[in-house]
């Protein structure tokens, strides 16, 4: 990465890469708005194995509801996470395959859904032990 001062380094096809820009950092959110995205998450995580139908997706992704999984598709297409692609066979259908960059998505949020997994009884038991508290106003 490029600290900004004037030493900058070569881009993936050799050519300079930009200095690093102070609203750069802010606008890390776009990244974090994905990567916070439950349903977004999970697509990456169902396409691991390759492509995926529509239909495929919708039913590993429990809950997803079928206008969120198109919005959560068209997002991710957008970003560059996913390619879609359009079979013209009989009947027609439609895939989705992680591009290179979904696929380092996928490898960099992987041990979080790893500790998601692992914790997700202690996270249970956390959650009914809060709802059972009597005195719920100490906390701010």
């Amino acid at each position: 990465m490029d600290t900004g001062d004037g030493g900058g380094q070569a881009d993936a096809q050799g050519g300079p890469r930009p200095a690093v820009q102070p609203n750069d950092a802010c606008r890390t959110r776009v990244v974090l708005d994905i990567v916070g995205n439950k349903w977004a998450l999970l697509v990456v995580r169902n396409l691991r194995n390759g492509p995926r139908r529509f239909t495929e997706l919708k039913r590993s992704i429990d809950g997803v509801s079928q206008r969120m999984l198109t919005v959560t598709l068209r997002n991710l297409e957008r970003d560059g996470i996913l390619t879609r692609t359009v079979h013209h066979v009989m009947p027609p259908h439609v895939s989705y395959e992680l591009t290179e960059m979904g696929a380092t998505l996928r490898e960099a949020t992987l041990p979080l859904l790893e500790w998601s997994v692992a914790h997700l009884t202690r996270i249970d038991d956390a959650r009914a032990a809060y709802d059972t508290r009597t005195d719920k106003s100490a906390t701010p």
